[in-house]
């Protein structure tokens, strides 16, 4: 999807001014985005003692390298070290409003982050705990970032994992929250529900129950479909469970057939783009597991060219070293794409949030459109 030629006065595309851009993320991991030092720290004082080394500098090096192994499972298994510091009140409010500020320095207007209650119990918290410390640490984090002159709205998911049998107490959880935070209750609020972990042998039918109560109660689902497994994950994901989003849905491209002279979809890839179902795709993340050789190679692409709704996200931004920023600058370095793009990517992200529609609008209009003008000159 190509831009027109920059005209005079137009804002050259550097991280510098990519992070000048109001952005949208709609896919990130609470448990893979912390700060290496706060690992360090929280690991000290919690007494964890399996971290591969305590110097932030070569941590953060560790964590990179361990991600970037081309396998998602491997990939996985660095999150046991956040998770393990990740166990008290204190540390998940700390974590949270951490990653509030973090995102608005990034120039994050509004993001969705992500956790799964049920890993956060080992110490003795249980789940309605575990949430409350996460939503206050999201509501402390915004208000120092606005204190900084940075305003970032913080919708929360909540994750049950595929692997486990808690997703109809999660599904359960996310509704509760949602509804105190419609009545008043409290300020921030969780806006949907997840499933989350290895895709292989873990289809997301398993937890059809909880599925059909997110739906039965109105809310909004997002599931991880289509990373590391194929169709018949998105095709679950869509049509068995109810997935207002695609947590990646890279492998939707093994439904487009590019060998004819224009790119012909399948039944479920037009499905998909006729429906205009969000693709939350994280193309660093998914570089680091596997799912594409290379960036210019990723299907993003294609998906852009194809105008499918596609979105932009860093998934897990200490794992794989990156932010919204460096990803969208990423892509308008290897693609070609302009302000045009970049801010396309941003509105399909914000009509695909989870909140309201005033509310979306609202940022559209009075946020969005207005920050990318200002860059274009």
């Amino acid at each position: 999807m190509a831009d027109p030629v920059a005209i005079p006065g137009t804002a050259p595309i550097t991280r510098d001014t990519v992070r000048r851009a109001p952005k949208v993320l709609l896919h990130d991991h609470l448990d893979g985005g912390l700060r290496v030092g706060t690992v360090v720290e929280l690991a000290r004082e919690s007494g964890y003692d399996k971290l591969p080394t305590t110097d932030p500098g070569e941590l953060a090096a560790w964590f990179l390298g361990a991600a970037h192994s081309g396998s998602l499972v491997r990939y996985l298994e660095t999150f046991g070290h956040t998770v393990a510091v990740m166990q008290s009140r204190e540390a998940l409010t700390r974590v949270a409003a951490e990653a509030a500020e973090d995102l608005a320095a990034d120039g994050v207007v509004y993001a969705e982050v992500r956790f799964a209650p049920e890993l956060h119990v080992e110490g003795g918290l249980d789940l309605d705990a575990v949430v409350d410390a996460v939503l206050d640490g999201f509501a402390l984090g915004a208000e120092r970032a606005a204190a900084a002159g940075r305003t970032i709205r913080i919708g929360t998911l909540l994750t049950a994992m595929r692997h486990a049998a808690r997703s109809r107490e999660i599904a359960e959880l996310s509704v509760k929250f949602r509804d105190e935070a419609d009545a008043g209750v409290r300020s921030g609020g969780v806006v949907g529900f997840d499933i989350a972990g290895a895709e292989k042998g873990f289809p997301p039918t398993r937890h059809l129950d909880a599925f059909e109560y997110v739906r039965q109660q109105n809310a909004h689902v997002t599931i991880h479909a289509g990373e590391a497994f194929g169709l018949p994950s998105i095709w679950e994901a869509i049509q068995w469970c109810g997935a207002d989003r695609l947590g990646h849905g890279v492998r939707i491209v093994d439904d487009i057939d590019t060998t004819g002279e224009r790119p012909a979809l399948g039944r479920l890839a037009a499905y998909v783009r006729d429906m205009r179902v969000p693709l939350e795709m994280c193309p660093t993340s998914n570089l680091h597991t596997g799912a594409a050789p290379s960036l210019a190679e990723h299907p993003i692409g294609l998906l852009t060219d194809l105008r499918f709704r596609v979105t932009v996200n860093t998934d897990n931004r200490l794992m794989s070293g990156c932010t919204l920023t460096s990803e969208l600058t990423d892509l308008a370095d290897t693609f070609g794409y302009g302000w045009d793009t970049l801010q396309w990517f941003t509105v399909n992200a914000m009509k695909s949030a989870f909140i309201g529609f005033d509310e979306r609008l609202a940022l559209i209009d009075d946020v969005i459109k207005p920050g990318y003008a200002a860059l274009r000159g």
